[in-house]
């Protein structure tokens, strides 16, 4: 396992973020996940929110219908997603939370089945990426679907993000060097960017928000601090999926190069078997 002070703090960085979670926020993930998926509700489904972060998307299907089940290796974002169920649907039975790892088989295999299993940009951060894609589409039932989203593999630029972002977490001196210096870079070049094209610069701000309903500066420290990290060519994660029995449904390359690729996989009635 990674050793702890080697982690970034996910659940820190999500509970800078639950204070910004509005009804706003919550529309738009919704609106993500009603796209992605192609349905409107999620009536009478199971979901299962891997590494569920802030609680956002847990909230968003929970409020879509589906009966949710949301679990995170991060001690805080547990904490996280407890307070926003608290706050918007306290003592709901149909929303379960724990403190699970999914690389942890015997775990995931004992919180049951679900219709959608639902990862997004989780997978890559847990030091073992083949193992966690392998679990995660353990509790996938017959014609579920597997709905992950995964840093793409970018060679030797992706080898130089690594060192960054574990050099990030081994101290608080690298960290504020880091940040100082990337924070810079990640607003000149978007300042820049909107000027080239004769936008606000104040409106790439306001407008992440239709990002799944994220926040750009969280998303900043979120990709700068995020180790461990092993991301894969999307061939890869395709290949790997179908030979596990799955049809790949939906697939969003990322437009950044170095963002997320968004894959959605259904399980064959009759998975194939593997030795």
């Amino acid at each position: 396992m990674i050793l702890r002070e080697k982690r970034f703090e996910f659940g820190k960085n999500w509970q800078s973020f639950l204070t910004l979670i509005k009804e706003e926020r919550i529309e738009e993930a919704k609106k993500s996940l009603g796209n992605f998926l192609n349905i409107d509700d999620l009536q009478n489904k199971r979901f299962l929110d891997i590494g569920a972060g802030s609680g956002l998307f847990s909230l968003a299907a929970r409020q879509l219908g589906a009966r949710v089940f949301s679990f995170d290796y991060d001690t805080n974002s547990v904490q996280c997603v407890n307070l926003l169920k608290q706050q918007y649907i306290p003592d709901d039975p149909n929303w379960q939370i724990d403190q699970g790892s999914i690389l942890d088989r015997k775990y995931v295999e004992s919180i049951g089945k679900f219709d959608i299993c639902y990862s997004w940009g989780v997978l890559h951060h847990t030091g073992y990426l083949w193992q966690a894609l392998f679990n995660a589409q353990l509790p996938v039932v017959d014609n579920g679907f597997l709905m992950i989203a995964i840093y793409n593999d970018q060679g030797v630029i992706s080898s130089c993000w690594k060192t960054i972002k574990k050099s990030y977490c081994s101290n608080k001196i690298s960290k504020l060097f880091l940040t100082a210096i990337f924070y810079t870079l990640f607003f000149i070049s978007g300042f820049l960017i909107d000027i080239v094209q004769i936008k606000n610069p104040t409106t790439r701000y306001k407008q992440h928000i239709r990002k799944r309903g994220m926040s750009l500066v969280h998303d900043w420290k979120d990709w700068l601090g995020g180790y461990p990290y092993e991301p894969a060519k999307p061939e890869q994660v395709i290949m790997f999926y179908q030979n596990l029995g799955f049809t790949l449904c939906k697939y969003e390359a990322t437009q950044h190069g170095f963002g997320n690729n968004q894959f959605l996989f259904q399980k064959q009635s009759q998975p194939i078997e593997k030795v």
